[in-house]
C-alpha cells in the first residue's frame, strides 16, 4: 500500500518539475495538474495512514515512522508545510473538501 503513495508522489513531483519550467501559457495548466496529483498523493497517504495497525496520534509520532520519513525525503521545500499541515488534519481525522 505504501508503494501507491510514492507513486503518487512521483506523479506529482513530475508535474512540480513542469510547473517550473511551463511557459506562461502553460502555467495555469500545469499549476492545476500539479495540484489535482498532490492531493490524489494526500489520498493515498490518508489510504495508507487508516489502514495501520498502530496509526501515530500526533504529528511529532508521524514523523518518526521511516515511511513518513522517507515521503518527506523527497519533497522539495516549498511543499513541506502543504504536506505537514495535510498530515496533521489526517491524524486528527479532519475530512478535507476541495474545490475544483
Amino acid at each position: 500500500m505504501i508503494n501507491r503513495v510514492k507513486e503518487s508522489l512521483e506523479t506529482a513531483l513530475e508535474d512540480w518539475e513542469l510547473m517550473k519550467k511551463a511557459s506562461e501559457d502553460e502555467a495555469e495548466e500545469c499549476a492545476e495538474r500539479f495540484e489535482r496529483h498532490f492531493y490524489e498523493f494526500i489520498d493515498e497517504l490518508k489510504n495508507w495512514y487508516q489502514h495501520l495497525k498502530q496509526p501515530p496520534s500526533t504529528i511529532e509520532e508521524a514523523e518518526n515512522l521511516i515511511e513518513i520519513k522517507e515521503l518527506i525525503e523527497r519533497l522539495p521545500a516549498p511543499l513541506e508545510l502543504n504536506f505537514f499541515t495535510e498530515l496533521e488534519l489526517i491524524i486528527e481525522g479532519v475530512d478535507q473538501v476541495r474545490f475544483d
